[in-house]
């Protein structure tokens, strides 16, 4: 019978997530029964205005500490609710061409394992939540956090030039906070867990760079102004994919001079693995059929000469002919507007097949 894991380890999954749209959902953005993709419900388009915010908090499933950690900023309802678009959007564009593709179908039950799809999942979460926390800053969203640090810039020359940093430091220190992030405890899987989230947010530090912005007499730069900024989020999201193409495998061992357990691999004879490995204990399911991981690859689209081979598993694939319409034969119209005929084409579909 599995022991129940430790307080702090489920605190730590609450990071690819942080905060649940679903009260029977046991993690916030991956469990699969939420609505993602629109994400209606308690939340709007808009930001929440006078105390709209306090509502959305106790709408979702927080421990007591989150909640009130929610309820003194505005803006953090309407970021976490960005985070859970972004991690979504992310990890369905760098999967989809993979047997799993990201599916909500068999979310709650792949959380409960450690794949290396679910390390993943960790990871863009805990990046999407670090990306979206850095950027509310410097759009103003969040109140107590403002632009970056960075040096020889103050804040109103900053809003004055346009040129407000990303604030990475304070939404990571923010990130652990409302994690309540501690020493790691000795279960494994905790500790599984807790090395994933930290590798996406050094996926999101990896891609601060510094931007500069001169100043002067007909574009002469006798004033140069420069401050952080976050490199787009798919490029975030291309580097945990390749993380996760190389993901290891690990166990524990006891580390003979502290006497505390640490994670190793086998690819490194028992050495300390790198800080930006992403990590799984468990050798992960083919994904072909339907399971309680996944609906399975059948009905799944795919490309003749590149994808079908892989994605349909050995099964082979259906062909068939599609009418498509699209704009051609354009042309501008004095002034500014433009005609276009409908043009019809026929193109080949191929599917994967059930068996």
């Amino acid at each position: 019978m599995r022991s129940r894991l430790p307080r702090t380890a489920c605190l730590l999954r609450l990071a690819a997530l942080c905060i649940l749209l679903s009260h029977t959902a046991a993690y916030f953005g991956l469990t699969g029964r939420e609505p993602f993709v629109f994400l209606p419900g308690p939340f709007s388009n808009e930001a929440p205005t006078g105390k709209a915010h306090l509502k959305q908090c106790e709408q979702m499933s927080l421990t007591r500490r989150q909640k009130r950690l929610c309820r003194r900023e505005p803006g953090l309802a309407e970021t976490l609710r960005d985070s859970v678009r972004l991690s979504l959007l992310e990890c369905r564009y760098q999967f989809r061409n993979e047997r799993w593709n990201c599916s909500l179908d068999g979310r709650g039950s792949l959380l409960k394992r450690a794949f290396k799809e679910t390390a993943f999942l960790l990871a863009v979460s805990s990046a999407a939540l670090t990306h979206a926390l850095a950027k509310a800053c410097s759009s103003g969203r969040m109140e107590r956090c403002t632009c970056d640090d960075s040096p020889g810039i103050q804040h109103r020359e900053a809003w004055q030039w346009g040129v407000c940093g990303d604030n990475l430091k304070y939404s990571t220190k923010f990130l652990k906070k409302f994690l309540g992030q501690k020493k790691v405890s000795k279960d494994l899987r905790a500790q599984v867990d807790a090395h994933n989230i930290n590798v996406g947010i050094r996926a999101v530090k990896s891609g601060l760079k510094t931007t500069c912005k001169c100043h002067g007499v007909s574009g002469s730069c006798a004033v140069r102004t420069c401050w952080k900024q976050l490199s787009p989020f798919h490029d975030t999201g291309r580097l945990l994919k390749y993380r996760y193409d190389t993901a290891v495998r690990v166990l524990s061992i006891t580390n003979t001079a502290t006497g505390e357990t640490e994670l190793a691999g086998p690819r490194r004879q028992g050495q300390s693995l790198r800080t930006t490995d992403l990590v799984h204990l468990e050798d992960s399911p083919s994904f072909c059929r339907p399971s309680r991981y996944s609906p399975g690859t059948s009905g799944r689209s795919c490309a003749k000469d590149t994808s079908c081979q892989s994605l349909c598993c050995g099964r082979g694939y259906n062909t068939a002919m599609h009418l498509t319409s699209l704009s051609c034969h354009c042309q501008v119209r004095w002034c500014c507007h433009v005609e276009c005929q409908t043009c019809v084409r026929e193109e080949e579909v191929y599917t994967c097949k059930n068996a």
